[in-house]
C-alpha cells in the first residue's frame, strides 16, 4: 500500500508561480515513477508530468512544456512540480500519481488532489 499526500496548491495570478509537493509513504520500495495529473471542471483527467525513480526521465504535456518542471527527491520519496508562468487554463485539481511495479504487477496510486486556481 502506498499513501500520497499533496501540498502547495492555492490561488495564483496569471504569470505567477506555485510549487506542488507530493510525499509517498508506505510500501514504496518498487515505485517506478511518480507524477502529476490534473482535471479541470468538465474535462478529462490528463497527465501533466511524470518522472522515473531510477533514471529521472521526465515527460511533460505539451501544454506545460517550458513552464512546468517536475523533480524528485528519492531519499524523501517526494516529487515536486514547479509551475511558472501560470495561465487560467492551468486551473484544475492536481493529483499526485505513483506507479508501482514488480515482476508480475503494475499498480497506480493516487493522492486526494489539491486545487490550483489561476485567476486575476
Amino acid at each position: 500500500q502506498v499513501q500520497l499526500v499533496e501540498s502547495g496548491g492555492g490561488l495564483a495570478q496569471p504569470g505567477g508561480s506555485l510549487r506542488l509537493s507530493c510525499a509517498a509513504s508506505g510500501s514504496i520500495f518498487d515505485i517506478y515513477a511518480m507524477g502529476w495529473y490534473r482535471q479541470a471542471p468538465g474535462k478529462r483527467r490528463e497527465l501533466v508530468a511524470d518522472i522515473t525513480t531510477s533514471a529521472g526521465r521526465t515527460n511533460y504535456a505539451d501544454s506545460v512544456k517550458g513552464r512546468f518542471t517536475i523533480s524528485r527527491d528519492n531519499a524523501k520519496n517526494t516529487v515536486f512540480l514547479q509551475m511558472n508562468n501560470l495561465i487560467p487554463e492551468d486551473t484544475a485539481v492536481y493529483y499526485c500519481n505513483a506507479v508501482k511495479s514488480g515482476s508480475d504487477y503494475v499498480y497506480d496510486y493516487w493522492g486526494q488532489g489539491t486545487q490550483v486556481t489561476v485567476s486575476s
